[in-house]
């Protein structure tokens, strides 16, 4: 049986040298759990991936963006699910008052706090083209059943990606 890929956004927002993360710490049966990562979400019926990324942030943060940058697509393969395509954002604009998630604990750190982050070993890759401000990019990480990390293509190059 074909499973049906998702299709989500993720947004790195970014305030005097931070940048807001969160703890997912929250949800049952949550893949991310114990990890750090942006905000964001799933695709709902009809949404362009702007549309996705303003209604996920103010959700989970009550922020409103008013300024933003597409940045890449990441795709995620990981054995025995759906592939994910996820719209990677960076966010220096908003209006609003931080306010509580029901997925986790929202946090803002420091740029140069993030390698110390419980993070996937794949964010650190696109982390890495953000802080380098690359051109747009398209990135395909590959875990297996256990979380590892085997494979990293960039712009349909594979990366070395050394041991975890």
């Amino acid at each position: 049986m074909m499973m049906k890929s998702k299709l989500t956004t993720l947004c790195y927002i970014e305030k005097d040298n931070q940048y807001l993360m969160l703890h997912r710490v929250s949800k049952k049966n949550d893949v991310n759990k114990g990890k750090w990562i942006g905000v964001g979400g799933k695709f709902e019926e009809n949404e362009s991936p702007e549309e996705c990324l303003l209604r996920e942030v103010k959700e989970e943060t009550g922020l409103t963006l008013t300024a933003y940058r597409f940045r890449g697509i990441v795709t995620f393969c990981f054995e025995g699910y759906p592939s994910e395509y996820m719209c990677l954002y960076t966010a220096d604009g908003f209006q609003g008052e931080l306010a509580g998630c029901d997925e986790g604990t929202l946090k803002w750190v420091d740029k140069d706090k993030m390698e110390s982050l419980n993070m996937w070993k794949g964010d650190f890759i696109f982390f890495d083209l953000i802080r380098k401000d690359a051109p747009f990019f398209s990135l395909k990480l590959c875990y297996d059943r256990d979380y590892y990390l085997y494979q990293a293509v960039l712009d349909g190059k594979e990366l070395d990606i050394g041991e975890t």
